[in-house]
């Protein structure tokens, strides 16, 4: 593992840390604007921030959906990114061949939900010695991803984030049971709150998803207030006109505000 991405794991140990930035890479110098407002806030703070976004969002409801540079232009853009800022990247990756590609460029390598039960695609990310964070499916009981860690720990690799993003509640729907955050915790992770993608509607537009954004906050407040060390947002600049989860990612412009609230929380003594 680098020592960039062993020193990010030992802070997310003993401090909270946060997940951020667009849904997507729409362009280069729109993931280059949010990155370095996202990295004053975070250096205002004084809080760890991890700089996400995706070079492809491989599970789109519909076929005409955008889903992003690719592989090539999108690690040299989130390459570029980290360079220019100095924060540390996350992105998703799909099939065990991106593995390897996408840890010369990323701190951490993001698990899609729809895919946490994959076996090869969980050692093969485990097998780059970066952080792994898998995000828990919207079909699994938050103890069976006891089998993702042990996968992951079964490859050499016992640094990893567990991600509470909802549950299927019938259709088109998701909720949070708070329990979940107590009980991955006991699986011997740090637990990452996806206050963004948990406000989502599933395909609840038809062709494509939707979203309530408006109960991030108090959902992130809850999940912090329940011992979650990270929170998960999707930020864009102009969220009702965003190419990707515009419904339920936050506007740039109260990230801060939102922030402050949440480090305000998480100086609270835990009562468990």
């Amino acid at each position: 593992m680098s020592n960039d991405s062993a020193a990010l794991y030992a802070k997310s140990l003993t401090g909270p840390f946060v997940l951020a930035g667009p849904c997507v890479l729409e362009s280069r110098q729109m993931a280059l604007d949010v990155a370095r407002e996202l990295s004053a806030i975070a250096q205002r703070l004084e809080l760890t921030l991890v700089f996400k976004s995706s070079y492809d969002k491989a599970n789109r409801t519909a076929a005409t959906s955008f889903r992003g540079p690719g592989l090539d232009m999108g690690l040299a853009w989130l390459a570029e990114v980290r360079e220019a800022t100095g924060l540390p990247v996350v992105t998703d990756i799909h099939l065990p061949e991106q593995a390897e590609r996408v840890a010369e460029v990323a701190d951490v390598l993001q698990i899609p939900a729809f895919l946490c039960r994959q076996t090869d695609l969980l050692v093969a990310a485990a097998e780059t010695g970066k952080i792994v964070n898998v995000k828990k499916g919207q079909f699994l009981a938050p103890w069976d991803m006891k089998n993702a860690a042990d996968k992951l720990r079964s490859a050499g690799n016992g640094r990893f984030w567990l991600t509470e993003r909802g549950s299927c509640f019938g259709y088109n729907n998701l909720v949070v049971d708070m329990r979940s955050l107590s009980i991955m915790r006991g699986l011997g992770a740090p637990v990452v709150f996806d206050a963004t993608h948990s406000v989502q509607l599933p395909g609840g537009q038809g062709g494509m998803s939707g979203g309530q954004r408006e109960f991030v906050p108090a959902l992130a407040s809850a999940a912090v207030a329940a011992g979650a060390s990270g929170v998960f947002l999707e930020v864009h600049p102009d969220p009702d006109n965003a190419l990707c989860d515009g419904p339920n990612s936050i506007a740039l412009s109260k990230v801060e505000v939102l922030l402050t609230r949440l480090l305000a929380l998480w100086s609270v003594p835990s009562a468990g």
